[in-house]
């Protein structure tokens, strides 16, 4: 099991007096422990017009965390698609993955808050065409000499060759969790990542989906399964939940109020117990114990990114965590 952390989305929480500025100082210390704690993978999220800084700059953000680490792979999870210019992203991209010497991931979805489609003027019902459009523009701006590839919603002259070129293949990652989504990502992309809110049960059923198309497609070459989960390290199981309860929430408040469009100004009584029974905290054996389900039902290969960045926690709090994860869960799970 490949066990990775994030999501960097560096939000400020009304309780947060910091600057912006030193939330992102945070950001890039935490990345410098992910690489030091030896963990697999590092990861931004992204978001546009929220109060709070939802973090939007996705390729700043990684090339700053590629500069301040040396193994770690480093992605959007997720990087909204139809909101780029494909021969730009292919370009910053690129960028990223020479400062990090080929340790970079192209995370995409086709998101799902109407508010940000419509501020950038991107039609709601274009979202998978443009996401399909934007993987075929990289890989095309990617491959050798010239664009080999017309972009269908955005203009290039025909011929131009992008650059620079990434360090190495750039792996492509598709997110989503509906079955067309699911079944896309095995057509066109090098893997998949299930959200957090996806039982396992529903995991495995998209993974053994995902196979039956790619075979009978034949399609070969490798695909990888990220999954995504919420979790926390702690001295005990308690002191875990109580240092990771706060941000946790806060987060699962936002995004209810993101997919919504509405105000939600507390979770219910239920919707907590809900979240709680669904992260993955403790001591580090209860969080590799909690890990274990997810290589049983998806094999040793599965790639788990559990979410220990939960904003307004404490940088010390989550520097702790992310040390313990690959110091003390990942030999358990490795």
């Amino acid at each position: 099991m490949r066990l990775g952390t994030g999501l960097f989305t560096c939000q400020q929480r009304p309780d947060d007096d910091r600057s912006m500025g030193e939330i992102y100082d945070e950001m890039l210390e935490l990345g410098r422990a992910v690489d030091d704690a030896g963990l697999d993978s590092a990861w931004v999220s992204e978001h546009h017009f929220l109060a709070d800084g939802y973090l939007s700059g996705v390729t700043p953000s990684l090339g700053a965390l590629a500069a301040v680490t040396d193994d770690v792979e480093l992605g959007p999870c997720i990087a909204l698609a139809p909101l780029y210019d494909p021969v730009r992203l292919a370009e910053d991209v690129a960028t990223v993955d020479l400062i990090a010497d080929g340790r970079a991931t192209l995370g995409l979805a086709i998101g799902s808050n109407v508010a940000e489609f419509e501020a950038f003027g991107v039609p709601e019902d274009e979202r998978v065409d443009r996401l399909v459009d934007a993987v075929e523009t990289v890989r095309g701006a990617w491959s050798p000499g010239p664009l080999d590839y017309d972009p269908a919603f955005h203009d290039v002259d025909p011929g131009v060759e992008v650059t620079p070129k990434p360090a190495g293949d750039v792996p492509i990652m598709l997110g989503g969790a509906a079955k067309p989504a699911v079944r896309r990502a095995a057509r066109i992309g090098d893997a998949w990542c299930a959200p957090s809110a996806l039982p396992l049960e529903g995991v495995r059923k998209r993974v053994a989906d995902i196979e039956r198309v790619r075979e009978s497609e034949g399609l070969e070459g490798d695909f990888e399964v990220y999954v995504l989960a919420h979790g926390f390290v702690g001295d005990s199981r308690e002191a875990a939940w109580e240092a990771m309860r706060d941000g946790y929430f806060y987060i699962q408040r936002r995004y209810e109020e993101i997919f919504s469009g509405e105000a939600v100004p507390e979770l219910s009584a239920d919707r907590k117990r809900e979240l709680r029974a669904q992260a993955v905290f403790g001591t580090p054996e209860q969080v590799a114990e909690g890990l274990e389900p997810y290589r049983e039902a998806l094999g040793e290969d599965v790639h788990v990114i559990l979410r220990t960045y939960h904003p307004g926690i404490g940088t010390e709090r989550m520097r702790e965590c992310v040390h313990r994860l690959g110091d003390e869960v990942r030999p358990l799970v490795a």
